[in-house]
This record gives C-alpha cells, sequence and structure tokens, in this order.
C-alpha cells in the first residue's frame, strides 16, 4: 500500500481495517467519527465466506456482512449453479457483530457442494462463492491440521505473501481442516515492524483491535476479523470445511477458570469475564454449531474424530502433582463422554483431537504447570490421572486405533507411546503427532515426560526461540486414509507444503 505523505502508515491500516470489520470508511480520511458514516449502495460480506463441521448429513456455512440484513444460500452440487436451491438464513444484526451461518444438507452420495451468498437488505447483496465436500465411504479421506495462528508478534506481512502456509494447505487438497487451537492471539498486540536478527524487517498490517491485548466483546472480535484480512487464508477457509477448537490465546495465556491477572496491561483482570466474551467472539465467528466445545465427527466406516475442549473445564495450574482423581483439564464430563464414544466407536482410526499435548511438558512459570505433564516421568500424577483412565479404559474394550494430533508448542513432533517404556502399562500403543505453528513464533522443542513412555522418533524445531516466520519453521500436519488397505499416513509438512517426514500406520496393528 502506498501512503500519502501527509497520512501515517497507521491511520491508513486503521481505515482499512475498519473496512475490514464491516465499518464502511469514506474515500478521504478525516477526523471525523466512523459511527457517523451510513453504509449505502448494496450489502458487502467483509469477511468472505466459510463453512464447518461437514458431515454426510450436513454443514454450517458463515458469512458476516456491513449491515443487517438476511443471509441467503444457493446450494447446488455443480460450480455453475444450475438448478440451485435457495435457502434463507438467520437476520444478522449488530448483536451478532453482523456474522451468522446456516446449517445447509450436506453432498448427496458424497462429492461436493457449492454454494452461493448474499445478504438482503433494501438491495441484494453481490454474492461470495464457496464450496465443501465430504469423502465418500470407496474414497480415501484426507485432512489437514494445525494451530498457533498469528502470535507472538508476528502477524499479516504482505512481504511475506502474508499468511502463506494456508496457501499450502489448500494446495493438499483435504477433505477438512482441523484447527487445534489459538485460533488467535488475543493477548499478543502486534507493533508495526519487527527488526530481526539479521538486519530484516518484518512489517505487520495492524489494526486497532491488534493494537492492544483483548479485553472488550468488540476487541474479542477484532482479533477473528484480523486473521480473515489475509487472502490465502480466506480462500483456504472458502474450499475447505473446518473443525474448530479453541485453547488458551483466544482469551488469554495459560487462563483458567476462576483466575485473576496479575497483569498491568489488564483492566479487567477476572478471567472467567474475559473468557466469556472471547467465546461469544469465537462462536460468532466461526462455522460452529451452538453446544459444547468438545464433540464427535464421523467420516464412515475408516474415520471417527473426537474434538476435545482442554480449557473450558481445566483446574488451576499449580505443581500438577495432586492425587485427586475430581481435578483435571476435561472435566467429569467430558471425560465420561470421550470414554463411552470412544467404545461406541466402530471406525478403523479414531483421531483424538487434544489442543494441549499429552507428554510434552509445558511449563506456566517456574513452578505451575500448564498442561497434562510435570517431568515426573513415574506414575500418574495430576492431570495424567484422567488420561490414565481414559488410555486404561480403551484398552480394556480393546479399542484400537487411536491416534492424537494436537499443536500449541509451536514446532512439529512425532511421538510414540509404549507401555514397554512407560512408568504405567494399563494401555494400548499409540501415536501423537504434533504440528504448528501456523504464521507465529516458533518454539521448542519441549522435554517429554516418561509417565506413558513416549518416544520422540522425529522433531523439526527452531534454533531460538520465537523464530519469525521468515526462519522457515512454520508447520501442518496432513492425514490420509486409504480407504482399501485402511492404513493410515501421516505426512509433516513446513511452510510451503514440503514434507519434513513421514510414517504409515497399520490398520491390522493399531
Amino acid at each position: 500500500m502506498t501512503n500519502s505523505p501527509s497520512v501515517s502508515r497507521r491511520l491508513v491500516l486503521g481505515a482499512t481495517a475498519a473496512a475490514a470489520a464491516g465499518v464502511a470508511t469514506p474515500t478521504i480520511l478525516t477526523a471525523g467519527p466512523a459511527a457517523a458514516f451510513i453504509p449505502s449502495g448494496r450489502p458487502v460480506l467483509t469477511h468472505g465466506v466459510q463453512s464447518g463441521e461437514a458431515t454426510g448429513d450436513s454443514a454450517y456455512v458463515w458469512t458476516r456482512a456491513d449491515r443487517a440484513g438476511r443471509m441467503v444460500v444457493e446450494l447446488s452440487d455443480r460450480p455453475d449453479f444450475k438448478h440451485a436451491r435457495t435457502l434463507r438464513g438467520p437476520v444478522l444484526d449488530a448483536s451478532g457483530d453482523f456474522t451468522g451461518k446456516l446449517k445447509v444438507p450436506g453432498p448427496r452420495n458424497g462429492g461436493r457442494t457449492y454454494y452461493r451468498v448474499r445478504v438482503d437488505a433494501e438491495h441484494a447483496g453481490e454474492p461470495l462463492t464457496g464450496s465443501f465436500g465430504f469423502p465418500e465411504c470407496h474414497r480415501r479421506i484426507r485432512f489437514v491440521w494445525t494451530g498457533d495462528i498469528n502470535g507472538q508478534g508476528w502477524g499479516i506481512n504482505p512481504d511475506f505473501g502474508g499468511m502463506r502456509i494456508f496457501r499450502a494447505m489448500r494446495a493438499v487438497r483435504p477433505d477438512f481442516y482441523l484447527c487445534s487451537g489459538d485460533t488467535v492471539y488475543s493477548d499478543g498486540p502486534l507493533a508495526e515492524t519487527v527488526n530481526l536478527p539479521d538486519g530484516r524487517i518484518w512489517r505487520n498490517v495492524v489494526t486497532p483491535a491488534k493494537s492492544k491485548v483483548a479485553e472488550t466483546l468488540e476487541e474479542y472480535r477484532g482479533q477473528f476479523a484480523y486473521n480473515l484480512l489475509d487472502t490465502n487464508y480466506k480462500a483456504f477457509l472458502a474450499e475447505v470445511p473446518q473443525l474448530n477448537q479453541w485453547d488458551d490465546h483466544e482469551v488469554v495465556n495459560n487462563w483458567y477458570p476462576g483466575e485473576v491477572l496479575d497483569d498491568a496491561r489488564y483492566t479487567e483482570r477476572r478471567v472467567d469475564v474475559l473468557a466469556a466474551r472471547a467465546k461469544q467472539a469465537f462462536f460468532e465467528w466461526a462455522p460452529l454449531a451452538p453446544g459444547p466445545v468438545y464433540r464427535r465427527y464421523s467420516y464412515g466406516p475408516l474415520l471417527d474424530v473426537f474434538k476435545l475442549d482442554m480449557r473450558t473445564y481445566k483446574d488451576p495450574n499449580d505443581a500438577n502433582t495432586y492425587a485427586d482423581p475430581r481435578r483435571g483439564l476435561l472435566g467429569a464430563e467430558q471425560r465420561a463422554w470421550l470414554i463411552r464414544s470412544l467404545r461406541a466407536s466402530n471406525a478403523t482410526w479414531k483421531v483424538i483431537a487434544a489442543d494441549l499435548p499429552l507428554g510434552l511438558v509445558v511449563p506456566d512459570g517456574p513452578a505451575a504447570q500448564e498442561g497434562v505433564a510435570q517431568g515426573d516421568g513415574g506414575a500418574p500424577l495430576g492431570r495424567e490421572l484422567e488420561f490414565a483412565e481414559v488410555l486404561r479404559a480403551a484398552h480394556r474394550a480393546g479399542v484400537r486405533g487411536i491416534v492424537f494430533l494436537t499443536a500449541d508448542v509451536h514446532y512439529t513432533a512425532a511421538h510414540h507411546y509404549d507401555p514397554a517404556r512407560a512408568a504405567v502399562q494399563d494401555f494400548t500403543p499409540f501415536w501423537e503427532f504434533v504440528s504448528g505453528p501456523a504464521n507465529a513464533g516458533a518454539f521448542g522443542p519441549n522435554a517429554l515426560d516418561g509417565t506413558f513412555g513416549p518416544q520422540a522418533v522425529f522433531v523439526h524445531a527452531p534454533p531460538v526461540a520465537n523464530t519469525s516466520p521468515m526462519g522457515g519453521f512454520q508447520h501442518f500436519g496432513e492425514v490420509e486414509i486409504d480407504p482399501w488397505s485402511r492404513d493410515l499416513t501421516v505426512r509433516l509438512r513446513d511452510l510451503d507444503g514440503g514434507v519434513l517426514w513421514t510414517t504409515t500406520l497399520d490398520a491390522g496393528r493399531h
């Protein structure tokens, strides 16, 4: 963007962000209040279109408009929209930040559904198109996952090609995308420039919402709006349906219910208040059905995905060495749901989508622990107790084909867990695959806790903490399931889609 000599980069970026967030701006920048400007002409869809939770029966289609109006969706099994059917959606208004979603029928007999979205107000708006698919029983399943998006001071940099990892993910042509949490960094303000150790300069697009930590509902909404300024990300989401998790940075680093912050950047320090605002924004800006974050998605006889919520029911961060079985990350209800659902699953592969890794030690300061493990490789303690219960129950029920997928730690790795190496033997061997970040600072590797016998088979981590995306240590993972052999292949990929490491799990042995 070329700046006028009399207009600062900050003001131009602020006006650009306001337009992207649905606040119309006049052609000439003035000091007048934006609220006085009333949108005219046709309604505009400000942040593209998305789909999510696509199953064989249904999917959710999402958009956001620049004004109040009714969401209208046309569906077709053809990209030219011949014989399309029209569905009336909800009225989008200020109470939901002019966002909206509509549950629509899923693809018939597998295949792909094409959708066209507009908003009707006084005039009909110009439509935007997208599509989603659902793998047929006799066709391979392919999906991707990553997490940790736009964090640690690194945001959208047009000089770098924007969030180009999503261009690489789109090129894989996945059936769906699992976002493993930290979808935004509400606690990570951005500066316009960051000086790198090698003398280069990283340039961030900056919006008002990304100029401070998020506290208000509007500021939390602005975190999600910011990510959708990126054309790579928008194009990816228009073609690939999502499964969305949340973790800590949607609210604030390492949060847990009941916490009171000791952070001078915040005027509202009650985490429960912040979390309620962040969760409202999360559900407004993602193509998610109402209800708990944790849920199960079935993809036929080959795959079930069990998406966990390791944040809403989390106990306080302490040394994590307690013996109280009532505490944990999942909570009693979610833990019972997971055990019951794993036992009931007839799918060859049961993917447990965890927003925190199982065996990696993730500290929260010098004395407390953020994650499941705490570095004591002995018998299960603290939050390890509930995962020992889950793994034991699955093992005794003969459940096979469990694979954990996660992010959070900002590097990629493959961990194999085996009771032969563990302090506890009552579980079936399984794999955990880690991938991320996606346009955020790279860290790691973290120490492994020996309680469940993990072995780091592959690790790709940066040489120094908070390496910028220019360092190349950005990652996503790909899973492919063959319909004939039923084998599951994992590929850990880099920023531009290059395969760093791969393995194939034999359906007959796992």
